[in-house]
C-alpha cells in the first residue's frame, strides 16, 4: 500500500500536476494540505475519475486540508476538539479518516510567523490540541499516522544552514519540544531517503533559486504508531515533482507499507 502527504499549495493552481502525480505514482492514500479552496470548489469530481474518494476541510482562505482514498473513506472527523484558533477563528488545519487498514490525519500546523507574533503562542497552543486528539488513535492496534506539513524542522540536520534560521520560527526550541511530546503519544518520524543530495528536504522557498541550490528544509513529516512504523518498507521524497513550472514549494513525501 502506498501513502503520501503533499502541501499543495492551491489544489486550483497544481490541479493538472496533482491528477498527473496520483496516475503515475499509484499512491493509494493522499494527505493534502493547503487546498485554498471552498469545500464546495474542491474537485471531488475530477478526483472520483481516476477513483479517489475525497475527504475536505476547507473555507477557502489560507488553510484547507484533505485526505483522498482509492481504498475507501470512512470515520471522517474534522478540526481538533479543544482548537484554540487563531484571532477569533477556528482554521481548517486538521481531518482525519480510515481508509481500509489505516487510519490517517492531514495536518497543516500553523506557521508561528515570528518568534514575537500571536501565531507563534497558537502554533504552541495547537500542537497541544493536536496531542490529545490523536492519542487515542495513536494507542489503538491499527497502522496510524499523523501526516501533513507540520512547519517545524526536527533537527538542525533538516535544514539547509542552522545559522541562516537563527532567531526564526521552525528551528526554536519550543517548537521542536512540541513535536517531542507528540512523539510521547506513541509515534516515531518516519524519515524517507532523499532521491537527491544528503538529506531528505521537503520545501524549498520558490525565492533565490532555493531548489536549484537545494535550500531546503525537512518540514513535511510522517509521525506513526508501531503498528504503522513495522509496515514500513519504504519511504521518500519525491522531489522530482518540485521541478518544472507550476509546482508546489513542496514535494510529496511517500511511503510503502506492507499491510
Amino acid at each position: 500500500m502506498r501513502i503520501a502527504t503533499w502541501n499543495v499549495n492551491s489544489i486550483t493552481a497544481r490541479l493538472p500536476r496533482l491528477l498527473a502525480w496520483l496516475e503515475s505514482s499509484g499512491t493509494d492514500v493522499l494527505c493534502l494540505q493547503e487546498a485554498k479552496v471552498a469545500e464546495e470548489q474542491f474537485p471531488a469530481e475530477q478526483l472520483r475519475e481516476l477513483g479517489y474518494e475525497s475527504a475536505v476541510h476547507a473555507t477557502g482562505r489560507w488553510n484547507g486540508v484533505a485526505v483522498l482514498s482509492r481504498v475507501g473513506i470512512e470515520d471522517v472527523v474534522k478540526g481538533l476538539p479543544g482548537d484554540p484558533g487563531f484571532d477569533g477563528s477556528v482554521e481548517p488545519r486538521a481531518i482525519s479518516a480510515t481508509c481500509g487498514p489505516l487510519r490517517v490525519w492531514s495536518v497543516y500546523v500553523p506557521n508561528g510567523r515570528e518568534v514575537d507574533h500571536p501565531h507563534y503562542a497558537y502554533k504552541l497552543q495547537w500542537f497541544e490540541a493536536l496531542k490529545a486528539a490523536v492519542a487515542g488513535d495513536a494507542a489503538g492496534g491499527r497502522p496510524f499516522a499523523v501526516m501533513g506539513d507540520y512547519n517545524v524542522a526536527p533537527t538542525d540536520d533538516d535544514v539547509y544552514d542552522r545559522a541562516a534560521f537563527e532567531g526564526a520560527t521552525h528551528v526554536t526550541a519550543a517548537e521542536r519540544a512540541a513535536l517531542a511530546s507528540l512523539r510521547e503519544a506513541g509515534l516515531s518520524d518516519v524519515v524517507p531517503r532523499p532521491l537527491k543530495y544528503e538529506h531528505p528536504f521537503t520545501y524549498w522557498d520558490y525565492r533565490q533559486l532555493c531548489f536549484p541550490k537545494n535550500r531546503g528544509m525537512r518540514i513535511d513529516l510522517v509521525y506513526a504508531n508501531a503498528p504503522f512504523t513495522n509496515a514500513v518498507k519504504d519511504a521518500y521524497v519525491d522531489r522530482e515533482e518540485r521541478k518544472g513550472k507550476g509546482a508546489s514549494d513542496h514535494a510529496p513525501v511517500v511511503v510503502d507499507l506492507d499491510v
